[in-house]
Order: C-alpha cells, then structure tokens, then sequence
C-alpha cells in the first residue's frame, strides 16, 4: 500500500509539474545591449500583472530570425521581429534562414520602427555606403534580422562581404568593444533610437553615424523606407543623420489560444505607458498604428481585441 501511495504521489506530483510548464511562457527578444530585450522586460512587468495565473520568463535570443524559427517550434508565446524578416519567414526563405514557410506565426500588431545605425570610427575615412569596401566590419550576429539588412544595404552600394577585409558577425555589445579598441572600422545596428550599444560606442571613442542616402533606399524599397536620426539622439551627435529604417512587429503563434492571445494583446496596449517607459524607442508604439501594417496573418485574439477598441472594423 505504502508502494502504491508513493507512486501516486509521484505521478501526482508529475502532473503538476507539467501544469506549472504548461503556464509557463517564454518572451522573445534579442541581444541585451539591443532594444528588443528592454521592451521584453516591461513586457514582462505587464503580463505578470495583468495574467497572474501564468508565468513569463524573457529570453535573450539572436533577434528576429530565431525568434520566428523558435515560435514555429511552439517555443515562446510572444516574440518581437522585423517587417522584412516576418515576410520571409511567412514565405520559406532561405537565405534569410526560413527552409520552409513559418505556417504558425502570426501578427499581434505593430511595435516600434528600427533605424540602421551605420557606425565607423572617425579615422576610419567612411562617409557612405561605398567607403565600407575594404573596411572592418561587423554586420551582427549571423542569420539575424540585422545581418540580413547589412547584405541588403552591401547589395544596395553594390558591394558583398568579399569586398570588405574583415566581416565579423557579432552581437552590439561585442561589436563595439572591437570598434572602440580599433579592431574594427565600421559595425551595422539595426535597432530603435537610442540603443545602448550605439551611445556606449560614442562614448568611449570617436565615432560617426554615416548618413546613407535615399538612392540607396530607392534600391531596397521593398525593405527599407527613408528616414533620419535626429539630432542629439546620441553623444555629440549635433546634426541629424538620413538613414534607412524599417518596422518591428510583436509576433505570436496560431497554437496559442484566442482567449490568451487577446488578453496579451489587451495587456500590452492598454499599459502602453509601461512599454514606453522601457526604452526612448519604444514611445512611439500606439495602439492606433498598429494594425496599419500587416506583413503577415493576424491572430484571431488580435483581432477580437483592435475590433473592441475600434481600430478595426
């Protein structure tokens, strides 16, 4: 009797671990010297809040990419990804990283816009796209979101990485150390205004945000809109920088249910002074912006939330 009062116990006890996991949900975001993981922070401080019942944990990841990969595999509940990565993983692309359609992501609603951040030493003699051929450069961790822009705006400028002397494929953090240190002439940052890793490098060396000019945009238009980084968004930065800038999406999976994909969705934007105050990039998500880009399906529980507050008929 005593065995089979144990083995209950035990099978029990199994159970509720199982339960415990089956509540527990995974936030994806990117590198920690990025703006993905902050806003994956408040996020975190929100759904705690607002759906006690279950718990989230936030996953430092390569970004995009992976986070679309690791949703298809149902691991993770809500992600942030680019626009442009988004359509290729809805697609199956590739080269981007997608062998095969991501047939189980789906939109929750717009975030915030990403700018491309091209960052050299100032001794480095770079003042365009064209001057990175023979350079140093850092073009993010490799199959992120961020790589695959850097070859887009190389493509742009007519370059590959063989044109450069060095290609490294390192996290911000990383890719600044290098910079600072003068082992690298040049890093690519795609990310919201005022990321960490951008201010730290200005800080700590001499570096300039090359402008990259719309005709270069104009050659990637399917992927890029014009844009500028305002004056003062970083240390000495005086003058505003023309740049190429993209939209972030937060992204979910269809295997979740309507009921718990609306609650997140009500969540985020409803608390959207919570999401604001993780990072200066992320004040301009709105809930009135959200749904007018779709890259890809909207969730249902999306859907039933933005139709509730009238941004969708």
């Amino acid at each position: 009797m005593r065995t089979t009062t144990s083995l209950l116990g035990l099978i029990c006890g199994a159970l509720m671990s199982l339960g415990a996991m089956a509540d527990h949900y995974a936030i994806l975001t990117g590198g920690t010297s990025g703006v993905y993981y902050p806003v994956g922070l408040a996020l975190k401080g929100v759904l705690d809040e607002e759906l006690p019942e279950h718990t989230f944990s936030v996953v430092s990841t390569q970004a995009s990419v992976e986070n679309l990969n690791l949703l298809q595999k149902g691991e993770g509940i809500i992600a942030l990804a680019q626009g442009d990565i988004l359509s290729d993983a809805w697609e199956g692309n590739p080269v981007a990283g997608f062998p095969s359609s991501r047939t189980r992501i789906r939109l929750v609603g717009a975030a915030y816009p990403n700018f491309i951040h091209l960052l050299a030493r100032a001794d480095a003699g770079i003042d365009s796209l064209d001057d990175l051929a023979g350079k140093r450069v850092s073009v993010g961790a490799a199959r992120s979101g961020n790589e695959l822009n850097a070859r887009a705006l190389l493509g742009a400028a007519g370059l590959s990485y063989a044109d450069l002397t060095l290609v490294e494929y390192l996290h911000y953090g990383e890719s600044v150390e290098l910079l600072v240190r003068g082992e690298l002439d040049a890093v690519i940052i795609s990310a919201g205004l005022g990321v960490a890793a951008v201010i730290e490098a200005s800080q700590r060396a001499q570096v300039v945000l090359v402008p990259i000019a719309p005709d270069f945009i104009e050659r990637r238009a399917g992927m890029f809109m014009s844009s500028v980084i305002p004056a003062d968004s970083y240390p000495d930065q005086a003058e505003p920088v023309p740049t190429a800038a993209l939209s972030n999406f937060f992204v979910t999976t269809s295997d979740a249910s309507d009921t718990l994909v609306y609650r997140i969705t009500r969540a985020i934007f409803d608390n959207l002074k919570q999401i604001h105050a993780a990072h200066p990039a992320a004040e301009v998500i709105s809930r009135d912006t959200a749904m007018a880009i779709r890259p890809i399906e909207v969730h249902p529980g999306a859907i039933r939330y933005f139709r509730e507050v009238g941004v969708m008929p």
